[in-house]
């Protein structure tokens, strides 16, 4: 008789065990839980950690989110100060390069002997090109540290390829070169950020006119697809090398063959930027003599596709590249 009512005391004391293991976890995970909702929010303080209360993995998760929520704070202090820097810049810079092309233009109006008037003028270009510099600068800088960010929106691809067309017409015409489209009367709309994409768009054209040579052609076509549209800038200048085609979208990169030709090579660099922060990308398929086709990939309205990773989406496009 003894030994049954020992059994039961011990199955008894055994249930007892298990309800308070399992209650004491349920607690733990409530605090665990709560800890995670405080730190997405933003609100999570630490606090005195007391062993006593709190079991070791609880102790080892509340220092993680504390260190956490403390190195997030610092990257936005620094993202602040970066801010800061960068509009301090571009403030103190904006005024006297206008100062100096103003003067420069002035100087050679009033110069009355030629050379004088050439020097002038060699001035006025430089501070052009440091001002094209520094803002090129700002605007990689705000983009990387998510200072600007693009708002990618549905809107007329070809309402965006006739701006980025009439930009480019009067820089085209000075070298007798011919800019045409094709495709922009389809009604195609993307997914993209009107302002930013233009300025990605006419890095591209702008690029065209420089290394086309004098009576050439450019083509801007649009192709739509099923997930993409894809806008191709065509032209039949000077084309790039296999070699510089993996590096042309780097910073500041400039292949040997167009040093003599103005630039700071941030334009490449800056639209693939641009476009990556709409879901998009960025393509170039060229050959030393025949030109260069670069392609703009934009979202088309799907909203499963949307959702997607872009990148894994390519295939759709590669017997058309």
């Amino acid at each position: 008789m003894i030994y049954i009512i020992i059994g039961v005391l011990a199955v008894i004391l055994a249930v007892c065990i298990l309800i308070y293991g399992r209650r004491k976890n349920k607690e733990l995970l409530i605090r665990l839980e709560d800890m995670l909702e405080k730190a997405r929010n933003g609100s999570f303080g630490g606090g005195r950690i007391d062993e006593t209360m709190l079991s070791s993995i609880e102790n080892s998760m509340a220092r993680f989110l504390e260190d956490s929520c403390l190195a997030g704070e610092n990257l936005r202090e620094q993202k602040e100060r970066i801010q800061t820097l960068i509009s301090d810049i571009s403030h103190q810079t904006a005024t006297p390069i206008s100062n100096i092309l103003i003067y420069s233009q002035l100087l050679e109006e009033l110069c009355q002997g030629q050379e004088e008037r050439e020097y002038a003028a060699v001035v006025g270009r430089q501070a052009e090109k440091l001002k094209f510099l520094l803002d090129s600068l700002v605007k990689v800088s705000r983009l990387e540290n998510g200072i600007i960010q693009t708002n990618p929106v549905l809107g007329s691809v070809g309402s965006l390829v006739e701006e980025v067309r009439a930009m480019g017409e009067s820089k085209a015409a000075k070298k007798e070169i011919s800019i045409e489209t094709k495709g922009e009367d389809l009604p195609v709309t993307a997914y993209f950020d009107y302002r930013w994409t233009v300025e990605a768009l006419y890095n591209l054209v702008d690029n065209a006119i420089k290394y086309t040579d004098s009576g050439g052609k450019i083509q801007i076509e649009v192709i739509p697809y099923t997930i993409f549209c894809r806008i191709n800038v065509i032209d039949d200048g000077r084309g790039i090398c296999e070699e510089d085609q993996a590096k042309i979208f780097q910073r500041f990169y400039r292949s040997k063959d167009v040093l003599e030709q103005e630039g700071v090579g941030l334009g490449l660099y800056l639209t693939r930027e641009i476009l990556k922060g709409e879901g998009g990308y960025l393509k170039v398929s060229s050959k030393e003599g025949q030109g260069s086709t670069f392609s703009v990939f934009l979202l088309m309205p799907d909203n499963t596709a949307r959702q997607e990773n872009s990148m894994g989406k390519q295939r759709e496009v590669k017997n058309d590249v």
